[in-house]
């Protein structure tokens, strides 16, 4: 199957000239696009392509580094500007081995038109295209539109891409470990294990025969891989940690009056529930409007 090249476009309600420099500057540039940690523009002589390198910190103990050069520059009549970029890697375990693409500025009545497209060949022969094919393009195009969308946020609202990164990361992060909280807690003790403890705080607070119980229970712990599932899905992450605001102090409310002895135990719902508040309350407020890559255009 022939590939497709990566094309994302947006609107930004900003003059072109602002977004030239936001995109051309390298210093600028790698603070909001988030396929590079940094960008350095090499000496030039006249007439010359403009050569770059550039490093995306994968961890602590893997750096990508790239080189680049742009081809060229290109003004229409009518205000539209362009860019060409051909750039690549000599490292043997980079996803990407060589590339082109362009930046294209088109004004508008009300902003710029900022557009991408870009292709590249792939390391690893066969297996290194398939892998592209299913995980490292789509997550690439994805993390283009992501960045096109911080940028119009900081030349249009004025908050800087670092925060942005934050909030976005600190959200997504929280939505995981929420996600896999109560999956876990649903299916392992309730479900799977039913777990004696669990049965006994559930006995304690129903006065029904221990076949209700255990039902009850696998009830619960339904409801509960479910809700973890929906931090998945669900968009408005910012509905969910706000009803979990309202259900942790209820949570451990209910467990203290079920079996009050569980507050001085090792690891207790007490500390438990209080430390996934604190968490939902993080959460609540990073979770503000944060940049998205839906908000830009990735079909011509």
């Amino acid at each position: 199957m022939k590939r497709k090249p990566i094309y994302v476009e947006i609107d930004i309600d900003s003059d072109i000239d602002e977004v030239w420099r936001a995109s051309q500057d390298p210093d600028l540039h790698s603070q909001w696009d988030l396929r590079f940690s940094s960008i350095t523009y090499l000496p030039k002589k006249d007439g010359a392509p403009q050569m770059f390198t550039y490093k995306r910190t994968v961890s602590p103990l893997l750096t990508v580094e790239g080189w680049g050069k742009s081809t060229g520059t290109f003004n229409k009549a009518d205000g539209t500007r362009s860019s060409s970029l051909h750039f690549g890697t000599d490292q043997w375990f980079s996803p990407i081995k060589e590339g082109k693409g362009y930046w294209k500025y088109e004004p508008q009545q009300t902003g710029t038109k900022f557009l991408t497209q870009y292709d590249y060949d792939v390391n690893f022969g066969s297996p290194g295209k398939v892998f592209d094919a299913i995980a490292f393009r789509p997550v690439i195009g994805w993390g283009t539109a992501l960045s096109f969308d911080v940028l119009k946020r900081w030349l249009e609202k004025g908050e800087a891409p670092r925060s942005q990164y934050v909030r976005f990361f600190t959200t997504y992060g929280l939505a995981l470990l929420f996600a896999l909280i109560w999956v876990y807690h649903g299916l392992l003790p309730k479900i799977i294990g039913k777990h004696p403890e669990e049965v006994r705080m559930l006995a304690s607070a129903f006065p029904f025969p221990g076949s209700t119980i255990t039902g009850i229970m696998i009830g619960i712990g339904v409801a509960e891989a479910l809700f973890g599932i929906l931090w998945l899905v669900y968009r408005k992450k910012k509905h969910l940690f706000a009803i979990q605001l309202a259900v942790f102090p209820l949570l451990t409310i209910a467990a203290l009056i079920a079996s009050p002895e569980v507050a001085i135990h090792p690891f207790n719902p007490v500390t438990f529930n209080l430390s996934l508040f604190v968490l939902s309350f993080i959460g609540y407020f990073s979770s503000d409007d944060i940049p998205t890559a839906k908000s830009c255009k990735r079909r011509r």
